[in-house]
């Protein structure tokens, strides 16, 4: 792993501890640090002054009181990682994922361990369900295959089925690819892609925010997912039953604004449902090649000339589209509704001038009725 000078290690230290302290999250953690300025600073100040952190109750203030045995925990955990060569990564390090410091859930240490880069390029993110068909398979093969001359790293969960699938055809066409573990880090689950697990450090990544030595419970699995859907530009899913992992990772995808692809499948299989569902619901587009992703990327391949977006001039435009555009250019991205409402154009001469914008590559619909802005 290519990493940048690293945090200061009693920076890490402090924050280690107060990650792990019970009741803290994400959210929690970061509410404190704003306030405090720092973990060190939080565990020395007054109770007064600590009371008054948002989110943090009288229960939450006794961790003050376990300083002690929070950095005892903190120096076993900096121990061990030196000792079984894995890396803590706190959120506040250059070498943390910038894609997860954009996400206000996003988890505030990482375990990683592997060669891979933390902060690439491009990314594609694969998930299924676990019980995939012949076919499934064989369309993440090719998937992966056919993403090959765009070089993006393989984002999956390492879980059986889709993931692992996804996991090992990036290590045959020689992708990177980064395994988001809903195990601590020293524990691969399930234990027989402990080998793939293996394979895949040498040029991409195992990662967890789960910390060596804690308990693996079923709700870590769900959790991961938004770290899936964060490291991810775009997001395919193969195939999913109506419920399931991969949809609560396309949802989170979805409503982090990414673009969430989803493969059709055979109306008589389970494991199309939720694929099929996505698509009806406009929450996913259908997945029919490569250029699908390229196109809402503006992705190119090596050799190509770079694809452009398109330039915003509203020189010579008429009232309607100047109206759009400019509102779409405060927004970034609106529902077809809250655009009729703000710009008091009708529904039905509305439609007509995105669609117009659409052609013109200034514009791009969304599934849920969605426009966003190319510029």
């Amino acid at each position: 792993m290519n990493l940048k000078p690293e945090t200061d290690p009693e920076i890490l230290r402090y924050h280690l501890a107060l990650s792990q302290a019970p009741k803290v999250g994400p959210g929690i953690f970061k509410a404190i640090l704003a306030y405090s300025g720092s973990a060190k600073a939080f565990f020395n100040l007054t109770k007064g002054r600590a009371s008054k952190i948002p989110r943090v109750g009288e229960k939450l203030l006794a961790i003050q009181k376990q300083a002690e045995s929070l950095l005892k925990s903190a120096d076993d955990l900096i121990n061990l990682s030196e000792k079984k060569g894995f890396k803590i990564i706190s959120s506040t390090d250059p070498n943390f994922p910038s894609r997860l410091k954009m996400q206000e859930d996003g988890p505030v240490i990482l375990f990683t361990q592997g060669n891979g880069e933390l902060n690439f390029e491009r990314s594609v993110g694969i998930v299924g369900t676990r019980s995939a068909t012949t076919y499934g398979k064989s369309i993440t093969r090719k998937i992966v295959d056919d993403l090959l001359p765009y070089q993006p790293v393989i984002v999956s969960g390492l879980a059986y089925g889709i993931d692992i699938e996804a996991h090992r055809a990036a290590l045959q066409v020689g992708l990177p690819t980064i395994a988001v573990m809903g195990s601590p880090i020293t524990q691969v689950y399930p234990a027989v892609h402990k080998k793939t697990a293996e394979q895949l450090q040498e040029t991409g990544i195992l990662m967890s925010e789960y910390a060596p030595g804690s308990t693996m419970v079923p709700g870590n699995f769900p959790a991961r997912n938004r770290i899936i859907a964060s490291l991810s530009d775009a997001l395919i899913v193969v195939e999913a039953a109506e419920r399931g992992g991969a949809l609560i990772t396309a949802e989170i995808a979805y409503s982090y604004n990414k673009d969430v692809f989803a493969v059709p499948g055979n109306l008589q299989s389970p494991f199309s449902e939720g694929c099929n569902h996505l698509i009806r619901k406009m929450k996913a587009s259908i997945y029919t090649g490569p250029g699908d992703i390229a196109e809402a990327l503006f992705w190119s391949k090596p050799g190509e000339e770079k694809i452009k977006k398109p330039e915003l001039d509203l020189a010579g435009r008429d009232k309607e589209d100047t109206v759009i555009l400019k509102l779409l250019l405060e927004k970034g991205e609106s529902e077809i509704d809250q655009i009729s409402y703000q710009t008091e154009i009708p529904l039905g001469m509305l439609s007509s001038r995105l669609l117009s914008l659409e052609f013109e590559g200034i514009v791009k619909s969304l599934p849920g009725k969605k426009f966003k802005l190319l510029v």
